[in-house]
């Protein structure tokens, strides 16, 4: 549905942004919902930290964008699910399984 914004006066312009910000903030609430749902808590987790590197954890709570990671060092971090990458046990190492592997 096309928008005339030169017919739209000073109020309606802000009442239309406001409108925006709310419908971006559900979408990208539902996308951080979504990627939740590929984890359970107590999950083995890799995720890239600009400081320290690739850092392996335990998800053990999930927040209402983020989840929380309690990492190998003891460390708790809340990170957006869509920077997780999944491990998997694989004898006495772990395999660290990121979305383009599949």
């Amino acid at each position: 549905m096309p928008v005339d914004f030169d017919a739209l006066t000073y109020e309606g312009l802000v009442a239309l942004n406001h409108r925006i910000v709310e419908q971006l903030k559900f979408l990208e609430a539902k996308q951080a919902h979504r990627a939740m749902m590929d984890f359970n808590l107590g999950a083995r987790v890799s995720f890239e930290s600009s400081r320290d590197g690739r850092l392996t954890g335990t998800l053990v709570k999930f927040n209402r964008k983020t989840v929380t990671v309690l990492t190998d060092d003891q460390r708790q971090w809340r990170v957006p699910p869509e920077m997780l990458s999944p491990i998997q046990d694989v004898g006495s190492g772990t395999t660290v399984v990121r979305p383009d592997d599949h």
